[in-house]
């Protein structure tokens, strides 16, 4: 493996001076891997380009256990691919498996490793402006290219989700492996099908306004709203509809509205939006 600034090839004979005490100035990520070990392969390359992206953030120590069995046996590494964090000269946390870039990224921000300025001043979305259907079209492609990329399935189902195809949504979501299921995409997935859920066999859009303009005390009405107005996208006039219902009648359903705004902050990307109305909620309950 060729080196760069963030990614180097961890031995015996340089690990005290380029990992543990250069930990003490830059976090230190350790890939134990092997050349015969094909999660190695799945995992490497995504450690190499998040070392990349992060600039300097965390350098990326690669040990080959089959070259450096001691380093391998101090560290007691029994499955390949094992990751170690290393912080301030100590052993602070690790994973073992392929996990796929988004937890690897949710692992990192846990231990206060955030992006480097480079990344921010380069990173661009190439897909920031597809269409949900043509986000289906390509992943369908890249997922025939790449079978072994489970991750591929889950920007699928999330694609099937935003194009409004709930059941292919879930098809797709139940069929990854069970490592997936903590993912922060897999979560909010789950959320939006539980949604999507509510909405079976409820009224019309224009049927819920009309209900709510003659009765403006209809919590069900209000309630099915805040879910559709939620779905397709406007979720502060989903909010404010549970947040209504929460005012009129803050037990009705067993304290529904509370349970909906709660489930719609776990889903919804807006921190700036969910802490807005996490304040309102406290308001109306204390």
């Amino acid at each position: 493996m060729a080196e760069s600034a963030h990614v180097f090839d961890a031995t015996q004979t340089n690990f005290e001076a380029e990992v543990i005490r250069a930990s003490l100035q830059t976090p230190v990520l350790i890939d134990f891997w092997a050349d015969w070990c094909a999660p190695c392969r799945q995992l490497g390359p995504v450690l190499e380009k998040l070392a990349t992206d992060y600039a300097g953030a965390f350098r990326l120590a690669k040990v080959d256990t089959e070259a450096e069995m001691q380093l391998a046996s101090i560290f007691g590494i029994r499955s390949l691919p094992t990751v170690v964090l290393v912080k301030e000269g100590q052993m602070i946390d690790g994973f073992m498996g392929a996990l796929p870039e988004s937890a690897v990224r949710e692992f990192l921000t846990k231990h206060g490793i955030v992006p480097g300025e480079a990344e921010a001043a380069v990173e661009v979305d190439p897909y920031a402006d597809e269409t949900p259907f043509e986000a289906i079209n390509r992943l369908q492609q890249e997922i025939a290219d790449n079978p072994d990329k489970p991750e591929l399935k889950l920007d699928l189902a999330l694609a099937l989700m935003q194009s409004g195809n709930a059941a292919a949504a879930e098809a797709e979501l139940d069929a990854l492996p069970a490592k997936y299921a903590s993912d922060t995409k897999a979560v909010r997935l789950r959320g939006q099908l539980d949604f999507a859920r509510a909405l079976d066999g409820a009224p019309s859009l224009a049927e819920l306004r009309a209900r709510i303009e003659r009765d403006p005390a209809d919590l069900a009405a209000r309630d099915l709203l805040g879910v559709r107005l939620l779905i397709d996208g406007e979720a502060a006039a989903g909010l404010d509809q549970f947040l209504q219902v929460l005012k009129l009648q803050r037990d009705w359903q067993d304290g529904q509205a509370k349970k909906r705004l709660i489930a719609a902050f776990n889903v919804l990307d807006d921190e700036d939006l969910v802490g807005s109305y996490r304040r309102k909620m406290s308001a109306v309950l204390f």
